[in-house]
């Protein structure tokens, strides 16, 4: 029953858009047309600055201030069960200690999530089935640490009716994703995350796209030198766009949220990321984000 009613009040959440699928499938194909200017907005982990990182509340305020996409972070519980916990172990986000894994679900829903100071709140971990269903004609979501739950996460999403809606992705190459999901892969929609560091990093993204041509390539780097940060239209060329995560400084060679939100330097924060190519960017200031590239007409 008590599972019951956390499903009844996610579906009754209420959304400002009247017409909110008409939105999401916007964005879905914004997200699939590497051509357009427009930048879409991630918000890394809901808006976790005025709610518990990964909880439904968080998601919630992300989604009413008008995101693109949410982030999640995928573990199992010992019964199988698919919940939203970034970390391993549940020591630093909530009232309890141990890992995921080590719980039922029906034991882990007994824990609260702690706000950004620390103090323990009424939230509690929403399992991947809840996160869709509140994003559901809305907004996509970012499956991050997800390869071990593929398979899982795709039944959800079929039952949820939120396949288009979901954004799979890996730090793997190509070759080590098809060996492990030799038929998922066709069926969902796909990115890669490749280093640029890495001095096989333009090979990695020529082998995805001569496969399957991901939706997009997102690109971490904490030097900002690589030549295919200057060189990448063959990129969109060849079918995926450009995701730079703009969070902290070892993403994005030092190009980061906190250069334009503290120190109100856009033009060597996300002037820079967007000047190389990025036409999604994933933030920790989505409500700043949104209004920067609204004033510069490239999001709704």
């Amino acid at each position: 029953m008590k599972q019951l009613l956390k499903i009844a009040a996610v579906l009754l959440i209420p959304f400002c858009a009247s017409n909110a699928h008409a939105q999401v499938n916007d964005i879905i194909k914004q997200m699939h047309d590497p051509s357009t200017k427009q930048v879409l907005v991630a918000a890394h982990r809901g808006d976790w600055r005025d709610a518990p990182e990964n909880s439904l509340q968080a998601y919630q305020h992300a989604i009413l201030m008008g995101v693109d996409m949410i982030e999640i972070d995928l573990h199992k519980t010992s019964d199988g069960v698919i919940v939203i916990m970034h970390d391993g172990t549940i020591d630093r986000t909530t009232d309890g200690k141990g890992k995921v894994s080590d719980y039922t679900y029906e034991q882990i829903e007994k824990f609260h999530l702690k706000n950004g100071l620390g103090r323990v709140t009424r939230n509690t971990i929403p399992t991947l089935e809840e996160v869709m269903l509140l994003a559901k004609g809305k907004v996509m979501v970012n499956l991050d640490k997800s390869l071990p739950y593929y398979q899982e996460a795709y039944e959800i999403l079929k039952k949820t009716g939120t396949l288009k809606q979901a954004l799979f992705k890996s730090e793997s190459p190509y070759e080590e994703v098809k060996k492990r999901y030799p038929e998922l892969i066709d069926s969902i929609t796909y990115m890669a995350v490749v280093d640029l560091d890495k001095p096989d990093a333009k090979q990695v993204i020529e082998d995805y796209q001569k496969a399957i041509k991901p939706v997009a390539f997102e690109v971490i780097f904490k030097k900002d030198t690589s030549a295919l940060l200057t060189n990448n239209q063959w990129i969109n060329a060849h079918g995926s766009k450009i995701w730079i995560n703009s969070l902290w400084a070892s993403l994005n060679g030092g190009h980061e949220d906190d250069l334009a939100f503290e120190d109100n330097n856009t033009k060597d924060s996300w002037d820079w990321i967007i000047n190389h190519g990025a036409t999604v960017i994933q933030t920790d200031h989505p409500r700043e984000l949104l209004a920067y590239l609204r004033k510069k007409h490239l999001h709704k």
